[in-house]
């Protein structure tokens, strides 16, 4: 039985509980926070002002589902009319933490985004091995008047720099920040990798004035990489060339729409440049698979970037990470 007591600085009656309730509530309360789900990370605008070069007014951002006709069969949460880029940083567990990051460039053509299948999704895997994923979302769809890939261009330089000038407070290593895209993304990626020497786009602060070389790339399905017209000649927008272009992982399959010559091309470019590379080909598996595995064997290549993430030393020991993040 309880008792109660008017509160003098209000209206109501405030109910005492016994003390040996209280406790049980005070438990029940504290269990569920235990069991309630992460908080999304917070998204960190790229830009403090305007937006470079977007002039145009697009409608406003939407998030959708629709089917995925890839194998896996489970529907894709997609992304459109972006206009504000942004990054979302997924921590691992610190347990796990190497010092390493990767910004995540999820395709969709330059017209809109594979949110979950090459974005989120491959942020949790990252997390995983103990690498954290950055998660870019860049302006999409193309800018009339511009190269599919301007826009996003500009963005994913400035989220490389942007992460790499708060590599301490993020506990990362600013040595070992690489780049990974899909398809489309695959291609910005390539381009990321290619123009890192010089901005383009006015600086706007410090972080601009820091490098966004990433310091390696994983490319999965890449699109756009050669122009198929002129025998396959690289995209002028991929100038391959040594000590600039990072060590880069290739993953396509013969019965890719995209056409497997346009990964051979640029792997053939990386070996003529002397930029250590990995190509792995497989037979069949298609376009679009994301990370979502199926009984083709293309579906494992997680486990060989991991495998060659490893074997390059982008993932050292936590403690090997913690003093590379001080001495660099």
């Amino acid at each position: 039985m309880s008792s109660r007591v008017e509160d003098p600085t209000a209206s109501h009656i405030i109910p005492i509980m016994p003390l040996r309730s209280s406790l049980f509530l005070s438990a029940l309360f504290l269990t569920s926070l235990a069991t309630l789900p992460a908080a999304e990370p917070t998204a960190i605008p790229l830009w403090p002002g305007n937006v470079p070069g977007d002039k145009g007014v697009l409608p406003p951002e939407t998030t959708a589902t629709q089917p995925n006709e890839n194998p896996t069969g489970r529907p894709i949460l997609i992304v459109s009319n972006v206009s504000n880029p942004t990054i979302i940083v997924y921590q691992p567990d610190p347990a796990k933490r190497t010092g390493a990051a990767v910004l995540v460039c999820p395709g969709g053509g330059y017209n809109i985004l594979a949110w979950d299948l090459e974005g989120t999704e491959v942020c949790a895997w990252l997390n995983s091995i103990g690498v954290t994923g950055i998660l870019l979302k860049y302006r999409v769809p193309r800018r009339e008047g511009l190269e599919k890939h301007t826009a996003p261009l500009q963005d994913a330089q400035r989220a490389l720099g942007l992460v790499r000038s708060r590599a301490s407070g993020l506990a990362l290593d600013p040595a070992r920040i690489g780049v990974l895209g899909f398809s489309a993304g695959g291609h910005l990626a390539a381009a990321l990798s290619n123009n890192s020497a010089t901005r383009t786009y006015p600086l706007v602060d410090e972080a601009d004035k820091v490098s966004c070389r990433p310091d390696f790339c994983v490319l999965i399905y890449p699109a756009y990489l050669t122009v198929q017209e002129k025998n396959d000649a690289l995209a002028p927008e991929l100038p391959v060339r040594a000590r600039i272009t990072p060590p880069t992982f290739i993953v396509m399959t013969e019965d890719d729409p995209l056409r497997v010559e346009t990964a051979l091309f640029y792997f053939q470019a990386l070996k003529n440049a002397n930029v250590p590379a990995e190509l792995h080909l497989y037979p069949a598996g298609g376009h679009g698979y994301g990370l979502r595995r199926t009984t083709l064997a293309v579906t494992a290549w997680p486990t060989r970037v991991a495998d060659w993430l490893a074997a390059s030393g982008w993932l050292a020991p936590a403690e090997s990470a913690g003093s590379a993040v001080g001495s660099r």
